[in-house]
């Protein structure tokens, strides 16, 4: 892979404004708004998260999502960015998060 290829994966910050059990999923799942600011705005998704995660501890949280994937279906929902995480010892999803207070569509490079 060249940084031509990872330059092309546009991962940006983004505040959860709202989260929501979402039980219709195969997997235990949580969907999440999240705004990116400025052109981006709000965006939704779909997070297998319930392990670490519970839909009220998430809103306010700042998290890092690839934005410029095609849009999926996710059961009901239309999941249009990627929230990112790397798993834990047990192979559950813990999110990714800026240690300091960064603006909201702020891109990683």
């Amino acid at each position: 892979m060249t940084y031509d290829d990872f330059a092309r994966v546009d991962i940006r910050v983004g505040t959860i404004t709202r989260a929501e059990p979402f039980p219709e999923a195969r997997k235990p799942a949580i969907k999440l708004w999240v705004d990116f600011g400025g052109d981006l705005g709000e965006k939704r998704s779909s997070a297998q998260i319930t392990r670490h995660y519970a839909p009220d501890t998430l809103v306010g949280r700042k998290v890092l999502a690839v934005v410029n994937f095609p849009p999926r279906q996710i059961g009901k929902v239309m999941s249009e960015v990627l929230v990112l995480g790397v798993p834990d010892e047990a192979g559950e999803v813990v999110l990714i998060r800026p240690d300091f207070d960064v603006p909201d569509g702020g891109r990683l490079f």
